[in-house]
């Protein structure tokens, strides 16, 4: 649980790493990513965040060569995760595991979780038998804490918890904007776990980088309460003031990235009630633009046939939207979506069923080749 005087400890998420190439996402670029470790783990902070699937499977890779490899065991903690929606059958399933260990270079994970529960996706992980397996990883020692991650809402996370009180732990998106949402439900998810007496790890604190380039009108009411404060501040120390929490988890790809919100969380203090209010006012203007509430996890793109760059193309609607930039809102959507526009898409669906903030993908992209292609 973290001290009621210090905010709880930042965690390095290993999925929006530096790129040699940034059209390929498994060209990590490895030397600036031991780059970033080292900061981060000079900050004092140890906790690393995975997952079989990131980088297009080069994450946990990643981790060995710039954390493994370089620090003693027992000088961090290694979480991931078991994505079974991506497996062909059980046998694939449980082989994932085997495969997590040798590509992290390990030969047990501090933390293991259940990739990306709720809704349609649970069933695969029921029907696979991996619970029973991760219990059985644990007894053997190669699991000290199970656990899972969920996108979804209260209802859906108490019928996970309800058919497997056993787990330790559970990794919920919890910002100030979701807080109050009524389909992340960002604050009931969380009061589900405290009720269970269950410690959490917080991902998207700051909704894939969308709490740091705020519109003006909300930054403004964050930097009038304290002028020179980073935005990320706000957004940071909104999740490490929590109780009983295990890690913040941000993707990091800067060293100045890793030095200004290891600095928050090492050396800020948790919240105050009339710095909540600030939040509250900020977070009632945020809500009341339009906007695409897309976090960059990209999961929508794992299963496109046709390669459509959602996530860029949701971004580009942001820009337009939230920031009324049309011109910067063009230039993205031109520069980065390369062959996978808007227009490519086909309405299969398939994003939509991964989607974890319920966005209707198809209309958006519709939304969007009339704004950037027509």
């Amino acid at each position: 649980m973290a001290d009621e005087q210090k905010l709880a400890p930042l965690g390095f998420g290993f999925m929006r790493l530096p790129l040699t190439d940034p059209d390929d996402p498994t060209s990590i670029d490895i030397e600036k990513t031991c780059e970033l470790v080292d900061v981060f783990m000079d900050a004092g902070f140890t906790y690393f965040d995975s997952a079989r699937g990131y980088h297009g499977g080069k994450s946990e890779w990643a981790l060995k060569k710039a954390v493994v490899e370089r620090y003693p065991r027992d000088s961090f903690q290694i979480a991931t995760k078991l994505p079974a929606w991506l497996a062909k059958n059980a046998d694939h399933a449980r082989a994932m595991f085997d495969k997590s260990l040798r590509e992290c270079g390990i030969d047990y994970f501090d933390y293991y979780l259940l990739h990306n529960l709720g809704e349609s996706l649970t069933a695969c992980f029921e029907e696979y038998g991996l619970w029973e397996f991760c219990a059985q990883m644990k007894a053997e020692g190669k699991i000290k804490k199970f656990g899972f991650s969920i996108h979804d809402n209260a209802e859906e996370l108490e019928k996970v918890l309800d058919a497997h009180p056993e787990v330790d732990f559970v990794q919920l998106q919890i910002n100030y904007v979701d807080w109050e949402s009524d389909i992340i439900q960002s604050r009931r998810c969380y009061e589900v776990c405290q009720e269970r007496g269950l410690p959490v790890v917080i991902m998207e604190p700051v909704k894939g980088g969308t709490l740091v380039k705020l519109p003006d009108a909300v930054a403004d009411v964050l930097r009038e309460a304290e002028p020179g404060a980073p935005l990320a501040s706000w957004a940071l120390r909104f999740a490490g003031s929590l109780p009983n929490v295990i890690a913040v988890l941000s993707g990091m790809n800067t060293p100045a990235m890793v030095g200004e919100n290891a600095a928050i969380m090492r050396d800020c203090p948790p919240l105050t009630p009339d710095e909540y209010k600030v939040i509250d006012r900020a977070r009632e203007v945020l809500t009341s633009m339009p906007g695409v509430p897309c976090t960059d996890c990209r999961y929508c793109m794992k299963g496109c046939p046709e390669g459509v760059h959602i996530n860029t193309i949701m971004q580009s609607l942001n820009i337009h939207d939230q920031m009324g930039d049309a011109y910067r809102a063009q230039e993205n959507y031109n520069w980065n979506t390369g062959d996978g526009k808007a227009s490519a898409c086909i309405q299969c669906g398939a994003c939509e069923t991964v989607c974890p903030q319920h966005i209707p993908i198809v209309t958006e992209l519709e939304r969007a080749v009339e704004l950037f292609e027509e």
